[in-house]
């Protein structure tokens, strides 16, 4: 399985916007991580970023590698009428 399809456990964002949603309601004036919830959230966004950048690039791939369509018009100067 290549890493385009496997899943992103996502739960060191999760724990981050929750965490700066209760300082936000609490009105702190800073959030603290600890290095191993900084090197979670640093890892995780990296896995993500990545991710999003592979997708992009295969929707890119996909959309330029179709050839153009061609469309061939015979005109017969109305004589058909």
């Amino acid at each position: 399985m290549s890493m385009q399809n496997d899943q992103v456990n996502t739960a060191p964002i999760q724990q981050f916007i929750s965490q700066v949603k209760s300082a936000d309601a609490a009105r702190a004036r800073e959030v603290k991580l600890d290095i191993q919830q900084a090197k979670n959230l640093a890892f995780t966004l990296g896995i993500v970023m990545t991710k999003l950048n592979g997708n992009l690039e295969e929707i890119l791939a996909k959309k330029y590698s179709k050839e153009d369509e061609v469309v061939q018009i015979s005109m017969d100067g109305g004589n058909s009428w």
